[in-house]
């Protein structure tokens, strides 16, 4: 009988150790699951035939904060799931997409008249990122980190965080700012995250990439995208000289061309100047717009938030290891291609079926 009892305990510990504890790399069915807590987000209302959670239990929903963003925390199999809702049919949740001058991984965003953010998202001081995307984090965190301390203070160690379209991008700063507080001591080195995203844009430049790469190295961060769908396209991106790292064959280009024969020469410089004004002129004007502009209408609802400075750049690139869902005959059968509904491609229900006909 004690052998009896033994094994019944041991494998009653293999289970609960199953349930609790996060693996890395992209498993179809924990997408799935979180893919329904991301759509809880909608409600009823939405037309979106994605199901309800099936494995999960909601345990708290966030008021409105910042830029009308808002958060769940879910468990799912035992995990803490940290949920990031999307954009939201808001001129202010909808301006903090389109709020997309670059700014410093490292830096301060005055928000209000008592409240500043400190934030690290990148130790290379080249690293930058989506300065709406930055605000909305820095409102989050203010009621994720309280719920993360007590989860902890219960014997939490492991924790998803996930996030649709908005929600995606939302997710990935998170994921940075969460792991140089651990670096900075502020929350533990023993905690795991695992950051799941789909339908997700462009967070930040290449430098950003890199460094959350290797935080997340060996499959703790993936990103499912829809091939047809526009949103991982955006924001726009323009690379410039100056977004090269430093040892390149551009920056030097006049002392390059100074060895060339009269004619090469003088050619050379024309095309030269040429391409690399154009890239700066579409630089400037994306900054104008996407920044200043932007700014001047924010700072309408937002009286006491001070413009940050902007980075001379939008070399924006993805991030997250990805997982392309390539539309398939039964898909493609019931959609018009191009479509007159610029998010055809981009619901969540795409998304979903995609997924299930995975092999």
């Amino acid at each position: 009988m004690k052998k009896i009892y033994l094994l019944l305990a041991l494998l009653a510990f293999v289970a609960t150790q199953s349930l609790a504890s996060l693996k890395p790399f992209f498993d179809k069915e924990e997408y799935l699951e979180l893919l329904r807590i991301n759509r809880s987000f909608g409600g009823t209302e939405m037309k979106d035939s994605t199901p309800t959670p099936k494995y999960s239990t909601k345990i708290y929903r966030s008021p409105e904060v910042g830029l009308k963003n808002m958060w769940e925390l879910w468990e799912y199999n035992g995990v803490p799931v940290i949920s990031i809702r999307g954009t939201v049919a808001s001129p202010v949740s909808w301006g903090e997409n389109f709020y997309a001058a670059m700014i410093p991984a490292q830096g301060t965003l005055h928000l209000e008249n008592d409240f500043s953010f400190d934030y690290k998202f990148a130790e290379n001081t080249n690293a930058k990122v989506h300065v709406g995307w930055a605000i909305g984090t820095a409102y989050l965190q203010r009621d994720i980190l309280p719920k993360i301390d007590s989860l902890v203070q219960a014997g939490k160690k492991e924790f998803y965080i996930t996030g649709h379209s908005q929600g995606g991008a939302l997710s990935y700063l998170l994921r940075s700012y969460f792991y140089y507080l651990q670096q900075a001591g502020r929350l533990s080195a023993n905690l795991k995250f695992k950051t799941v995203t789909s339908a997700a844009p462009k967070p930040g430049n290449l430098p950003y990439a890199y460094d959350y790469e290797t935080i997340n190295f060996n499959g703790w961060s993936y990103s499912v995208v829809n091939a047809l769908d526009w949103v991982p396209e955006s924001p726009f991106s323009i690379q410039t000289i100056p977004d090269f790292t430093p040892t390149n064959p551009f920056s030097n280009a006049d002392k390059v061309l100074k060895k060339q024969k009269f004619l090469a020469r003088v050619y050379g410089k024309y095309v030269y100047k040429s391409l690399d004004k154009s890239t700066r002129k579409a630089q400037k004007i994306f900054e104008k717009y996407l920044g200043n502009k932007v700014y001047s209408q924010l700072k309408k609802q937002f009286p006491e938030l001070k413009e940050p400075v902007y980075e001379k750049s939008m070399a924006y690139v993805r991030v997250g290891y990805p997982i392309v869902l390539m539309p398939d005959e039964k898909y493609l059968s019931k959609k018009k291609e191009p479509s007159s509904n610029a998010f055809e491609h981009h619901s969540y229900w795409g998304y979903y079926q995609l997924t299930e006909r995975m092999k």
